[in-house]
């Protein structure tokens, strides 16, 4: 894909391009000071196509192919009529169609309708700011609330679970009040996720779930107040804990100039987006600088940062509705497996 210089795309006294749909050309720049503008309905998003059992939907159309067809060969379910060539052949369109997007749709990224906070939510933000997944998760960069537009983030993750998906739509509804849309993008309960923990070697566990958010957190001192119901042979001098459990689970962005990058919460976006809900509060975080970058995005978003903040059509949220640009990939069944092991060295050292 062509890529452009950021004062290409930057100057706001550029003229916003022409783009072929009214309705989302519209949605894309609208008046921060027209509220009403805000409030309309979306147009409904297009129907994906019927699917049967577990699929993934996914963006095709962006380097590296290698990453479509790693993810076919390793989680794909065999089928006659999928194979690498089609998969290939389809994504050299989709390809083609977003070098077609980078004229027609040059710097929309820049133009989301994004706007702060409503004031009634003020308490429910300050709740979350104040619990310790947030002050865990958002302690170095400036970090604000606010309402951001679903249809011009920026992406990184190339595909979704459409199953998964669609669980999240029945359990939103398709109307939550400014309230229960809070509570859906900023959860403070522990998920739901069942995890299976395995003795496997006296000193190596594995732990399993059906989650991909499952993850090794942290190694850490504790002391022997703190580890209740274990029964010590003798006196504590400390206890080593390796933490493994899930992510904070805010939606949450990074702002590099004028684009938003959707960092977390991937599939809530896509089922809130599918409801035709246009705004949502999200957790932002500000990066200036590449250093900045690498504290709050996936390495490759980091290493890649001109192709996702000065490009001049990245890949965006509402292209997951764009018939164009996407597949269903029937996939089996995945678990994610975290093992921990510790290693024990008993020396004798002197002064």
């Amino acid at each position: 894909m062509q890529m452009h210089t950021v004062d290409a795309i930057a100057d706001p006294a550029i003229a916003h391009p022409a783009i072929a749909d009214p309705a989302i050309a519209d949605n894309a720049i609208a008046d921060h000071t027209r509220p009403e503008r805000q409030q309309r309905p979306a147009p409904p998003a297009p129907a994906w196509p019927p699917g049967q059992g577990l699929e993934e939907l996914w963006l095709l159309g962006l380097p590296p192919l290698s990453r479509l067809l790693e993810f076919f060969e390793s989680s794909g379910q065999p089928s006659p009529q999928l194979d690498r060539a089609a998969l290939a052949k389809a994504w050299r369109v989709a390809n083609d169609h977003y070098i077609a997007l980078e004229a027609t749709e040059a710097g929309i990224a820049n133009h989301g309708s994004h706007r702060a906070l409503d004031a009634g939510l003020a308490p429910l933000a300050a709740e979350v700011a104040a619990h310790p997944h947030y002050r865990q998760s958002f302690n170095t960069l400036p970090t604000e609330f606010g309402m951001v537009e679903l249809d011009s983030l920026v992406v990184d993750q190339r595909h979704v679970t459409r199953n998964f998906v669609e669980r999240r739509m029945a359990a939103i509804g398709s109307a939550p009040d400014p309230t229960a849309l809070f509570r859906i993008c900023m959860p403070l309960h522990e998920p739901e996720a069942a995890v299976q923990v395995q003795k496997v070697g006296a000193r190596r566990w594995v732990f399993r779930s059906g989650s991909t958010d499952l993850r090794f957190h942290e190694p850490l001192l504790l002391r022997a107040e703190q580890v209740s119901g274990h029964a010590s042979l003798g006196a504590v001098a400390g206890i080593v804990g390796l933490v493994v459990g899930f992510g904070s689970n805010f939606l949450n962005a990074v702002r590099v100039g004028q684009r938003l990058m959707l960092c977390n919460g991937y599939h809530r976006a896509v089922a809130l987006r599918a409801l035709g809900i246009t705004h949502a509060p999200c957790i932002i975080q500000s990066a200036t600088c590449v250093d900045e970058l690498q504290i709050s995005v996936k390495s490759r978003v980091a290493n890649d940062a001109e192709f996702y903040f000065e490009s001049a059509r990245p890949p965006l949220l509402r292209d997951f509705f764009n018939p164009k640009l996407i597949t269903m990939l029937p996939i089996r069944a995945r678990t994610r497996q975290i093992e921990v092991s510790f290693e024990v060295k008993d020396h004798i050292v002197t002064d």
